[in-house]
């Protein structure tokens, strides 16, 4: 199920419920397109269900078009005031709240790591979904921070898997020094591949989440996912108790981890400055 349907029923754990006895779960997935949502969130709503959870920023808008009277937990999602999910972080609004990972502040902070951890950085590019709303939110951000650190963006929309290769190829070949993805669930879930075609061309890569860099990518910047998971169900059970979604403000992750794969920095035969090193929160050997 992944890790954030595990962070999910942990979480519900952890707060005493048994899943199949005091709670029961339907899982509905698109299968990783995301073009399925509309029909997947209709499908939902003629479950009855006392609470949906929705998980990524189209799955999270599609379930609030579906129902304006069920309530609704948006799992960990990049920007859900940007995106139109929630009316505002403090006061939600309607029959939903959420939870944020928040995608594209984080944006610049990542850029400015990996400036940092390999000095001599000029061209880097940006793997994006910009068909997923928080994709352009996400570029717009790296852009903006980009430019006062003297860095050029080469930014490439990957719709399918299929677009992957050719992405990486063409940033190879126009010059990228490195590579940087934002937050769509589409580059988590192939994080493997990803990793891999950053190995085969070369390219150091940061990331949004330590999956990336479990997996062999360079380096990630990000929060605790499977904390964040867990918090879904904190919410839910709020609501359970009687608490309106509303009325619930999103939460937000309050620590961030910098982790650095060394094993990839020496294949790719890249020095961390020592002083990057000594702020990073786990060094992966």
């Amino acid at each position: 199920m992944g890790t954030r349907y595990a962070g999910f029923i942990q979480g519900l754990g952890d707060l005493g419920y048994i899943v199949g006895k005091d709670i029961l779960i339907d899982f509905l997935s698109t299968d990783g397109k995301s073009e399925r949502f509309p029909a997947l969130a209709d499908e939902c709503i003629k479950l009855k269900p006392d609470i949906i959870v929705a998980y990524t920023t189209p799955g999270g808008l599609a379930a609030k078009k579906a129902t304006s009277t069920i309530p609704i937990v948006v799992g960990p999602v990049g920007d859900p005031v940007g995106t139109g999910i929630v009316a505002s972080l403090a006061r939600p609004g309607g029959n939903i709240t959420a939870l944020t990972v928040m995608g594209p502040e984080l944006s610049g902070k990542r850029l400015q790591l990996f400036k940092e951890a390999i000095p001599t950085l000029s061209r880097v590019a940006v793997l994006s979904q910009l068909t997923d709303p928080i994709g352009p939110l996400q570029v717009r951000e790296l852009e903006q921070a980009a430019n006062p650190m003297g860095l050029h963006l080469q930014v490439h929309d990957v719709k399918t898997t299929d677009d992957l290769a050719p992405a990486f190829e063409m940033a190879a070949k126009s010059g990228a020094q490195g590579l940087l993805t934002t937050l769509e669930t589409f580059f988590i879930v192939r994080r493997a591949r990803i990793a891999e075609l950053a190995a085969q061309y070369r390219l150091p890569a940061m990331f949004t989440v330590r999956d990336f860099a479990e997996a062999g990518g360079l380096m990630s910047y990000g929060p605790s996912t499977l904390s964040l998971y867990s918090q879904t169900a904190a919410q839910v059970d709020k609501i359970l108790k009687g608490s309106k979604p509303a009325d619930l403000p999103v939460e937000q992750p309050t620590k961030f981890k910098f982790i650095i794969n060394l094993n990839t920095a020496r294949t790719l035969g890249l020095a961390i400055p020592p002083g990057v090193l000594a702020i990073a929160d786990e060094v992966i050997e």
